[in-house]
């Protein structure tokens, strides 16, 4: 295929078209080349989405498939207009924060999503709102045409955020006491950014259409915490918080420095790693076990630095400053 990547240099678009040259098509890129590397062996047209003209280069030839991966409702609106007439396919990588509510557990894809942003720049705030935006775009434009991938947490190597990585990391740093949030229970799902390429690849080369949550099995966070320290061979004690208090020692949620990765406090969010991948399964989606998908993960940390400072995790510094206010 003639494969043409919006947004081919950061982790996800990289891997995309990584693997869509290994498996001999031709791929192009087209990018700012800011964010990263380009995949080798891919060609590569520098443009700026945001400025007039940004997709002159390629409207001109005709695409067996093209893959989005923005967040910003401009850049797909005017993608849309240029491309659309040239483009055989279309897949748009969106996301879990699609949808309006976060509360219910076991949801799939005919949940309601958010109200499309109207504005053509999106916020960290209005992230949901943005994607929808742009998937309400790309279906109006594209209809029959389009592919919707969803995915949630997406974890494996080369998760630049920290968040898939942190507890099997921390468990292989030390074996002093780990602090984590009292939240044993509650679900956990992610997906190894290999398999999320292999089944939106498969479904590009399929030419499949609809929406589809591209999202790990759920398991609990108590499950991927203990297969984190076997894996990372924590032999310390464990720590479990209310996390409520961690909240009131400004410990931040689900990402960012000084942060516990895989907790949300706000009880509306309680199902967003608790949805149903059944349809996607049923189209191909294969996925490796947690346990594999950890020992990945913690090699390609430990190439990082297990002391590095982190896009998100407790430094051991302010772990222990907490475990010790907790302790008086």
């Amino acid at each position: 295929m003639d494969l043409l990547i919006l947004g081919g240099t950061q982790w996800l678009g990289r891997e995309l078209a990584r693997e869509a040259i290994v498996r001999g098509h031709r791929v192009t890129s087209l990018a700012r080349g800011e964010a990263g590397e380009v995949a080798p062996c891919s060609a590569f047209v520098r443009a700026d989405r945001s400025e007039p003209g940004a997709y002159d280069e390629v409207a001109g030839q005709e695409w067996d498939a093209v893959i989005d991966v923005t967040r910003q409702p401009g850049f797909a609106r005017r993608a849309a207009a240029d491309l659309a007439p040239h483009a055989a396919h279309w897949t748009f990588i969106s996301s879990g924060n699609v949808y309006a509510a976060q509360n219910e557990p076991g949801a799939d894809e005919s949940a309601a999503l958010m109200p499309p942003l109207e504005s053509d720049e999106s916020t960290p705030d209005t992230y949901g709102e943005a994607k929808s935006a742009i998937e309400l775009a790309y279906r109006e434009t594209l209809g029959d045409r389009l592919l919707v991938v969803r995915p949630g947490l997406i974890a494996g190597p080369g998760d630049a955020s920290g968040r898939s990585g942190y507890w099997v990391a921390r468990a292989a740093r030390d074996d002093e006491p780990m602090l984590v949030p009292d939240i044993l229970d509650s679900p956990t799902q992610a997906i190894h950014v290999d398999d999320l390429v292999r089944f939106t690849l498969d479904s590009v080369e399929r030419r499949l259409t609809g929406a589809f949550n591209a999202v790990g099995d759920r398991s609990t966070f108590g499950d991927w915490l203990g297969a984190s320290r076997v894996i990372g061979g924590h032999r310390g004690e464990v720590v479990a918080v209310a996390p409520e208090w961690l909240a009131e020692q400004g410990v931040a949620e689900w990402s960012g420095p000084e942060s516990l990765p895989l907790w949300i406090i706000d009880p509306g969010w309680n199902a967003f790693m608790d949805r149903s991948n059944a349809a996607a399964v049923a189209e191909g989606l294969r996925l490796r076990p947690v346990g594999q998908l950890l020992e990945e993960v913690l090699e390609w940390e430990r190439r990082q630095g297990l002391e590095r400072e982190r896009g998100a995790g407790l430094s051991a510094a302010r772990e222990r400053a907490l475990l010790a206010a907790l302790r008086g």
